[in-house]
């Protein structure tokens, strides 16, 4: 079975413009081209799509999807990984929202609040596994005490510095700097300050970091929510940093 460009576009809530924009970045290339001209898309075609409006719900830039296609060849696996990042968020957004419900009553009844309330669904537990597998269990139990350590005060400074650092790499992205440019390296170099308060960073730790940036579609999402292409400027711009001075 197959489908028009237009009924695609049409059932996919978006336009035949932006369906062939994604056929010349090779993001969604037509299964086949009538005779007149027109492009139709079968069924592989529609599961590569709906890859492709579930990482821009995420908020990737074009280029870091196609750099998550291209690694990830395996369609069933592919989806079975946006689903768990989906309902992760749908139960991160859950949480989210009771805290802001519960914080917003107690203020309007001037109750006092707990800062466990507050924070539900804003904490970083939720990588406790992956932070375990990747960098090992004392890296995330001394990751964990640190951060536990901190008043709400000291967690939204740190929060904000991370804020900023990434707001200034998304300036330079849009600037056109290069990686290894002077002023790139100077951001790279708050980044990886801002890394050593939880952490001594090494080369093989900032490049790994760097690279997780790209590979993995929450980080990208998070970095890209500032202005497409941040995320990958962030990695090549710590990872000159990492080969130059670590």
């Amino acid at each position: 079975m197959e489908w028009s460009i237009q009924e695609i576009a049409k059932k996919a809530g978006t336009t035949s413009r932006t369906l062939r924009h994604y056929g010349e970045l090779g993001l969604l290339e037509p299964s086949r081209i009538g005779a007149n001209g027109y492009r139709y898309y079968d069924q592989a075609a529609l599961v590569r799509l709906q890859r492709v409006l579930l990482l821009r719900e995420l908020g990737l830039s074009l280029p870091a999807i196609a750099e998550v296609l291209e690694g990830q060849r395996d369609p069933a696996a592919a989806l079975r990984t946006h689903l768990l990042l989906l309902e992760q968020e749908r139960e991160r957004i859950g949480r989210q929202i009771a805290a802001v419900r519960t914080t917003l009553h107690k203020t309007e009844k001037g109750e006092e609040l707990m800062a466990e309330e507050v924070f539900d669904g804003f904490d970083h537990t939720q990588y406790e596994e992956e932070v375990s597998r990747r960098w090992g269990r004392d890296a995330y139990e001394k990751g964990d005490r640190w951060w536990r350590s901190l008043s709400a005060e000291e967690k939204q400074d740190f929060m904000d510095r991370q804020a900023d650092i990434a707001r200034a790499f998304a300036d330079a992205a849009r600037d056109g700097l290069a990686a290894d440019s002077d002023e790139v390296q100077a951001i790279a170099r708050r980044h990886v300050e801002w890394l050593s308060s939880t952490t001594t960073p090494t080369k093989q730790y900032v490049t790994g970091l760097g690279q997780m940036y790209v590979d993995d579609p929450r980080f990208t999402a998070h970095y890209d929510k500032y202005g497409e292409g941040t995320a990958l400027l962030v990695r090549d711009a710590i990872t000159v940093y990492a080969e130059r001075n670590l």
